[in-house]
């Protein structure tokens, strides 16, 4: 297993324990072709012999496959899930053989829109093909088939991850015994929509974007991917959090742009996040991670969403977010009753939270709550 050649110009730094498997060729559900994909994958604990003790964890947006690990060079926050994944913990290392890949189209080692395309030995840019949820899991099988992986005791994420986790049971029922969506449902409401098109507009309207084609121009679309993070990091928030966290206070820290009649802390905030992203991602991602977010519908392909539901045989857990309006609680429990109408043992919990979207990066007691009952019964 060795590095992808081509996983582009903003992946982040390789790590000893960081691996790399050649999946092969692929073809997206929505035309295309890719000629090789690689995925970056990072693993916890041991698989047994009977190789059905594997717990998937599915990342978010603009996370990669370090969900534990502790902190490094390469990785000053740690891992993102470092609080749920470890030795004792909610998803316990000394039972469990965790994988965390990233995704297809991803830019932290996994083939996407940065990686260079074989036929041509430049960057794909944007004629790398749309990639769907779907696409990342299918694309996450062929892993776990490499690895000896014949059962997936759970798969669990949030926000995007939490739709590859609920894929994974629809795609391939008699592969998941549990199932746990966290902060998703089965196709993301309007106000989400309408708010991932702004970022992505923001991006392709710098003139570094250049059409997709700016790698090896010494530069990059970084004021347009600062502003699109801008604007998702609002909808990670909730309007009582951001009362509670910055008020109206004026700026605390120092200045990155121009100041127009000084600046609220708020602001400022927004500022630092959409700065540090463009350090660590790649615009071309973002822009096809958003779209494979937008496009997933769970009953794509099938008569309807309750046929997918009916798919369905794991245990399946839907975790809401009382203060999310990007999944909002109530859309996340009525897919929960959507798929027990369809047959599926599926069940609802909430997480009581100021914290919005991003609770289940923040909120460790309470989503442990949840989440433990659910996986460790």
């Amino acid at each position: 297993m060795t590095p992808d050649p081509g996983a582009g110009a903003r992946s982040a730094p390789a790590r000893p324990d960081k691996l790399y498997h050649r999946i092969g060729p692929f073809e997206p559900e929505l035309g295309g072709h890719i000629h090789e994909v690689t995925l970056a994958y990072e693993t916890w604990g041991e698989l047994d012999p009977s190789g059905e003790n594997a717990v998937l964890v599915v990342h978010a947006l603009t996370g990669d496959s370090h969900c534990a690990g502790g902190r490094s060079e390469a990785y000053r926050r740690g891992g993102w899930w470092d609080a749920m994944v470890g030795p004792g913990r909610t998803i316990d290392t000394d039972r469990d053989f965790v994988v965390c890949s990233n995704v297809l189209g991803g830019c932290s080692g996994s083939t996407g829109p940065a990686s260079l395309d074989p036929e041509t030995e430049a960057p794909y840019g944007r004629r790398f093909p749309i990639v769907t949820i779907r696409d990342m899991v299918r694309a996450q099988k062929r892993l776990l088939d490499a690895l000896g992986v014949r059962k997936l005791r759970a798969v669990i994420g949030g926000s995007i991850g939490g739709q590859q986790a609920l894929e994974w049971a629809v795609e391939f029922p008699g592969f998941v015994e549990r199932c746990a969506p966290i902060a998703a449902n089965g196709a993301l409401g309007p106000m989400g929509l309408g708010m991932s098109e702004i970022g992505r507009r923001a991006v392709m309207a710098d003139p570094d974007w250049r059409g997709g084609d700016y790698y090896g121009t010494g530069r990059a679309p970084d004021k347009g991917l600062a502003i699109a993070r801008m604007a998702g990091m609002m909808t990670y928030q909730s309007a009582p959090g951001q009362w509670e966290r910055f008020g109206r206070r004026p700026a605390s820290r120092p200045a990155l742009y121009e100041e127009l009649g000084g600046r609220f802390e708020i602001e400022s905030y927004l500022h630092y996040q959409g700065q540090d992203l463009t350090g660590r991602f790649d615009a071309n991602s973002y822009l096809y991670l958003t779209r494979a977010m937008d496009l997933y519908d769970v009953g794509a392909g099938y008569e309807s969403q309750r046929e997918a539901y009916s798919r369905i045989e794991a245990d399946v857990l839907f975790v809401g977010i009382s203060s999310d309006w990007l999944f909002p609680a109530a859309e996340v429990r009525a897919a929960a009753e959507d798929a027990r109408r369809a047959g599926a043992n599926a069940r609802y919990e909430e997480i009581e939270s100021l914290a919005g979207h991003d609770s289940f990066l923040k909120d460790w007691d309470q989503l442990r709550a949840v989440v433990e009952p659910f996986l460790n019964d």
